[in-house]
């Protein structure tokens, strides 16, 4: 019972904080989760994809009612996503789960990920006024031709291959380059398709995870019952907090982790061969 009330505190801590800032709970819950409780990498990046996806559900239900999505960016998105989340896992599965060197990769992966979120959560507002350069509100020219077409399926690709073996960027990263390719398109129309496709992605790759039994249930459940009403609640005061110095001291705080990951990864401890014991005992023959 002590772990279960950690583990709602800690997805209190998380779903406020996204209430608030709207950053990603994949960047909070999953090194929160790997540094605090210790729990196995690849657990926690497998939990925290399905605990994504069922979070940014209503999210991206309200996005859909509202009109908000471009269904194409999602399609052409998802083509070069899922399946690129699909041949990461396998690669993972069948190349790397019995290697030493499994964790290593997860967690690296993860500090990568972490810092350039990080980065991006310190310098947003200059990242935002770099952006603002391209983009503008005139609808009456938006389309997805060909050339296009292929930057969205390799954008798809990236996310789908990191998102997997990190749980982290479906969002963030997604938005940037939506905003570099679409420039002409709503920014409101932007988010709403890249929630959709974050649901989708970290859906997938979370039940690619769980095919391979690195989804702790029991840890899901009281995630969400600790995050969602903290969702909920920080949306509804994110206007009377002080959302840019959270922002600074979580983006500060992604940064150092990020750092930290990449320069001490999570290490599997080598199994040590199992004796020989015909060898180190002597044989009795039978007569």
């Amino acid at each position: 019972m002590y772990d279960a009330i950690q583990f709602i505190l800690a997805g209190m801590l998380v779903g406020f904080c996204v209430g608030i800032t709207g950053v990603g709970g994949g960047s909070l819950m999953t090194p929160m989760l790997i540094s605090l409780f210790k729990i196995e990498p690849h657990i926690a990046i497998g939990t925290d994809l399905i605990y994504a996806s069922i979070s940014k559900f209503c999210g991206s239900l309200v996005h859909a009612k509202k009109l908000n999505v471009v269904w194409p960016i999602v399609l052409w998105l998802s083509l070069g996503s899922i399946p690129a989340s699909f041949a990461t896992h396998w690669v993972l599965e069948n190349y790397l789960s019995q290697s030493n060197t499994y964790k290593a990769v997860l967690t690296m992966v993860l500090g990568f990920m972490l810092t350039l979120t990080g980065i991006s959560i310190i310098f947003r507002n200059k990242i935002e006024l770099f952006f603002k350069r391209f983009h503008r509100q005139d609808t009456s020219h938006f389309e997805i031709g060909r050339k296009k077409r292929v930057y969205i399926i390799l954008m798809g690709i990236i996310l789908g291959v990191f998102v997997t073996l990190s749980s982290v960027g479906a969002g963030a990263f997604g938005v940037m380059a939506l905003i570099l390719l679409f420039p002409n398109l709503p920014m409101i129309r932007i988010i709403g398709s890249d929630v959709v496709h974050a649901v989708c992605l970290t859906f997938v790759a979370g039940l690619a995870h769980m095919s391979s039994g690195n989804v702790d249930f029991k840890l899901l459940g009281w995630l969400l019952v600790g995050s969602i009403p903290s969702i909920v609640i920080g949306t509804l005061i994110s206007s009377k907090m002080p959302e840019q110095f959270i922002r600074k001291v979580l983006g500060i705080t992604l940064f150092l982790l990020g750092i930290n990951f990449m320069l001490h990864p999570t290490k599997t401890k080598p199994v040590k061969a199992q004796q020989n014991i015909e060898l180190s005992q002597p044989q009795t023959k039978t007569t």
